[in-house]
């Protein structure tokens, strides 16, 4: 694909929209996308498989990344307007999940040739998912105190240990994990390695949620196998690597990557229909249109600015701690959203189950509950807010001081 710049952009435009109406099928127009999590545990429609293969084999699915490894190989610019040509279309890209947002850009960049070459172009074309190896039940904020082991065993690695909040274990093929190689240092003593899910030494426990779905899950490794090729980095320089991961991930969170777009109907369209309007059509509360239109304004800002980060991160190696603000920021907003819903549609909007609710309202109170989690998972509020004062703002580390 040529980098197309200025009026050649339309040019692109034109071919973009013409691919779409080629290869999206018509019956998957505003259908959720199966990657979310409440869709995951249904098989594909022939139609949804039809659109994985067309986008992955076309690449767009990851449209910036090289086309040697089975992406796109567009420009930032480029990669918009396929994004604008999928929302004009009612589409939904349908490859995703945690190799896109998180490892595989960190593999991008860490990776051996013969690694990005075996586990780059699957990823591409939606073919496997990743799952996350990093928290345990006694290493959450203190990710460097985990204790999950990996034993040399000459070509490979044994390992033991628990992880837990492992988003998505029970539909992932592959695991990106820490695992501690050398127990007389802390930082030091962590390795990154990758191994296939589906062997016996894994079991997977999903954690239900309050908001009734389980998106979570225990994860046990019971000597485990991971070869000594798969180990990414060098021996012992897992903690590097996994700092940059955690950096693809919020800058994934923060709606650049996708995560916390605005999604779903418009709230003024909404409150329309449940608060009503007055004799001039406006929505019949003047303080909820305020803040309504607040919130509206600041979502638009947060967008426009997390794609201002995400095209300036390219061009300097990848995002940086600047991310965190951006966690910090995106999440509140999508939680703030949630929080409106419910206050618009009343009591319709606490239903859990029955026939006197719509699809939208149960889904409603469903998503302001687990909406919860966004402050917390990716690095919860403190701490991204203490990776602000001390990389950002410089500030002293009073824990340190005294």
């Amino acid at each position: 694909m040529a980098d197309f710049g200025g009026t050649d952009l339309d040019a692109f435009r034109k071919e973009a929209r013409d691919w779409v109406a080629a290869n999206f099928p018509a019956e998957l127009k505003g259908k959720p996308n199966p990657m979310a999590r409440e869709e995951r545990d249904r098989p594909l429609t022939p139609a949804q498989d039809a659109w994985r293969k067309a986008v992955g084999d076309k690449g767009w699915g990851t449209p910036t990344w090289p086309k040697a490894y089975g992406g796109g190989g567009l420009s930032p610019a480029e990669a918009r307007v396929v994004q604008g040509e999928f929302a004009r279309a009612g589409a939904y890209n349908p490859i995703g999940g945690m190799g896109v947002m998180m490892f595989g850009p960190t593999l991008l960049e860490y990776g051996t040739e013969a690694q990005k070459q075996e586990h780059i172009p699957p990823i591409c074309r939606g073919e496997l998912q990743w799952c996350q190896g990093f928290s345990e039940p006694g290493a959450g904020s203190d990710l460097a105190s985990l204790q999950t082991r990996a034993d040399d065993k000459g070509d490979h690695f044994i390992i033991n240990g628990q992880k837990v909040w492992t988003s998505g274990a029970q539909w992932a093929d592959w695991c990106f994990c820490l695992v501690r190689t050398d127990t007389s240092k802390k930082h030091e003593g962590i390795s990154f390695v990758l191994f296939s899910m589906h062997q016996p030494g894994v079991e997977v426990r999903p954690i239900k949620l309050i908001a009734g779905n389980s998106p979570f899950c225990e994860t046990f490794f019971n000597d485990a196998r991971a070869e000594k090729k798969d180990l990414v980095g060098p021996l012992n320089g897992g903690w590097t690597i996994a700092k940059r991961l955690l950096q693809h991930e919020r800058n994934g969170l923060t709606g650049a990557g996708g995560g916390l777009g605005s999604g779903g109907r418009p709230l003024e369209d909404m409150a329309k229909q449940y608060v009503g309007v007055d004799g001039e059509g406006r929505i019949d509360d003047q303080d909820l249109r305020t803040r309504l239109v607040t919130n509206a304004m600041n979502m638009r800002a947060f967008q426009q600015t997390a794609v201002r980060a995400m095209v300036e991160a390219k061009g300097n190696q990848g995002p940086s701690t600047a991310t965190s603000i951006m966690k910090n920021a995106g999440t509140q907003l999508i939680q703030e959203r949630h929080e409106m819903t419910l206050e618009i549609m009343g009591h319709q909007g606490l239903g859990w189950e029955g026939d006197t609710f719509t699809a939208e309202e149960l889904g409603a109170v469903r998503g302001w509950l687990f909406g919860k989690a966004f402050t917390i998972f990716g690095g919860s509020q403190e701490v991204q807010s203490n990776i602000v004062s001390k990389r950002i703002l410089g500030l002293p580390d009073l824990t340190q001081a005294h």
